[in-house]
């Protein structure tokens, strides 16, 4: 104790006495400020490594070096990549840097805001339900599915997820041989290859679609029909499947009904004002006929639910009969075919006009018994909205009287024939224009139209290359005026003239509107060529 009072006092400054109280002042051999510094860049670098083990940014055969750097630079490593990523985009997508870069910045914080509020059940992974609402765990009777099973499972959901994210309205599975199946999808009305599977895994993959569907698994031969669900979150998706026996294997057909289309307005489908305008007018008719025409996937489902939403269904009793029903009509009672049930389109047809309809839908008109109990309605005070399979509306004709229709009753029930296609849109960031020959600058300048607006398809990451996103309809009225009814009526030789120059016009006319879409910059002459010919 006395040695270290002695070396107290040898420590004090000179002139001041040993007696007196004084406080040491003892230096630190390091900063805090520096070390808390120091420990936080450390956690940053520790974040950061987890961050750039799961990014996108790194390929996966170089995140080991990545994780060696990221420790070392902290986020300079990370900023460059997302600075590479973000010109990367730039020059694909064909925006300017800063509108790229604030869209990157929106996705990482809301990246970055679905990890901090992540559910404890995954609202991103999709559930396939029956009609019932079991899932497949539910209906292999195993929650807890073997490994197998769970690796099956999960290849059917991200079929149909996959199909989904790129707005697919078609699903194939078809045996190329005996050991490989292929996934094409139809996007946009043209089929895609989208991925080739072993055999063992797309037949389990088939098995579990048709076990969701209510398919017999076990009958891979004969024809089956059949319908599930998909939910995704919020979203709900329904699909109408089909399989048949062909050569090495089963073919599965899966086709996505349009959930939207009972939201579809006919300003967003591509008519014109003109065009906007005589079928509002036959709408506002209270009796009469409008047939939809055209042939399979050229959009007559969807005209024909947006003709049902411009009609006002509170004032007016609205009953459609369809096969199946794809989108709810709110304050309309829509009743769906069962040909197993013997509910048909004929049956269902008369007793839906003891039920005071104001109008009636008919979803597809396939018979002559169809054909003349809604042509009958359609004369006796009824506003009939119906489809055909057919060309044209000249075809549209033809068809009907071939069914047996006697020419009288058709003249008296038609009132409108619309027939239609479908061509896809050209893609706003990546189309170009477009480089014409010689011949095509003569014809569009014949025609008088401007070819200063035609565009031609490039491709693009948001068109997935096609140089096409979406679709819009073409279409050809006929009006049914009166002078067209009495040729109907009275005239026996028009079915033999609609035949030999009816279906041209009809096209002729399809073509016209398309080629105002394509000197609008909507469409391209190739894209008109291989709808319309």
């Amino acid at each position: 104790m006395l040695d270290v009072i002695a070396i107290a006092k040898l420590s004090l400054p000179a002139g001041l006495s040993g007696h007196e109280p004084v406080l040491s002042v003892v230096s630190l051999p390091f900063n805090p400020i520096r070390l808390l510094l120091l420990v936080a860049w450390f956690y940053l670098c520790v974040y950061l490594v987890q961050r750039a083990n799961f990014s996108p940014l790194v390929p996966k055969a170089y995140r080991i070096y990545a994780n060696v750097l990221t420790l070392l630079t902290g986020p300079a490593l990370l900023l460059t990549l997302f600075i590479i990523d973000t010109a990367k985009k730039t020059r694909e997508n064909r925006e300017s840097f800063f509108d790229t870069l604030k869209q990157q910045v929106r996705s990482a914080l809301a990246a970055i805001h679905s990890v901090r509020s992540e559910p404890q059940q995954d609202d991103s992974a999709i559930h396939l339900l029956d009609t019932s609402g079991r899932t497949l765990d539910q209906i292999y009777g195993h929650g807890d599915a073997k490994h197998e099973d769970a690796k099956f499972l999960a290849l059917t959901e991200s079929t149909i997820a996959d199909a989904l994210d790129r707005r697919a309205s078609d699903i194939l599975i078809d045996p190329k041989d005996e050991a490989t199946y292929t996934v094409r999808l139809r996007i946009d009305g043209v089929l895609r290859m989208v991925s080739e599977l072993k055999a063992d895994a797309c037949r389990a993959v088939i098995n579990s679609i048709k076990a969701i569907s209510g398919m017999d698994i076990s009958e891979r031969r004969r024809p089956q029909d059949g319908g599930f669900m998909a939910k995704k979150g919020d979203a709900a998706a329904s699909f109408r499947v089909a399989s048949a026996g062909v050569l090495n294997g089963e073919k599965l057909s899966i086709r996505v009904l349009n959930k939207d289309a009972g939201s579809s307005k006919l300003t967003d489908l591509g008519f014109t004002q003109k065009q906007y305008a005589v079928i509002q007018n036959a709408l506002k008719k209270p009796a009469g006929m409008i047939l939809i025409c055209g042939p399979t996937g050229s959009g007559k489902t969807t005209t024909l639910y947006a003709m049902l939403s411009d009609i006002d269904r509170l004032t007016r009793n609205v009953i459609t009969v369809e096969d199946p029903i794809e989108a709810v009509l709110p304050e309309a009672s829509q009743i769906e075919i069962n040909p197993k049930a013997d509910i048909t389109f004929a049956k269902t047809l008369r007793s839906v006009l003891r039920q005071d309809p104001d109008v009636i839908c008919v979803g597809e008109i396939r018979d002559e018994e169809t054909a003349e109990i809604a042509l009958r309605a359609a004369q006796t005070g009824h506003l009939v909205l119906a489809t055909i399979h057919c060309d044209s509306h000249a075809t549209a004709l033809i068809r009907l009287l071939d069914l047996g229709v006697s020419p009288l009753l058709l003249s008296t029930g038609l009132n409108l024939i619309v027939s239609q296609r479908l061509v896809r849109c050209l893609c706003e960031r990546c189309r170009k224009p477009a480089k014409l020959s010689d011949s095509q600058l003569d014809r569009l300048g014949r025609k008088g139209y401007d070819p200063s607006e035609v565009f031609e398809a490039v491709g693009c990451r948001r068109c997935d290359g096609t140089g096409y996103f979406g679709r819009t309809a073409i279409c050809d009225l006929m009006i049914v005026d009166d002078s067209l009814k009495a040729e109907i009526a009275g005239n026996e030789s028009l079915v033999a003239r609609l035949r030999t120059e009816g279906s041209h016009k009809g096209i002729s006319g399809l073509r016209r509107d398309g080629l105002r879409k394509v000197t609008a910059g909507v469409t391209t002459l190739e894209e008109l060529k291989r709808v319309v010919g």
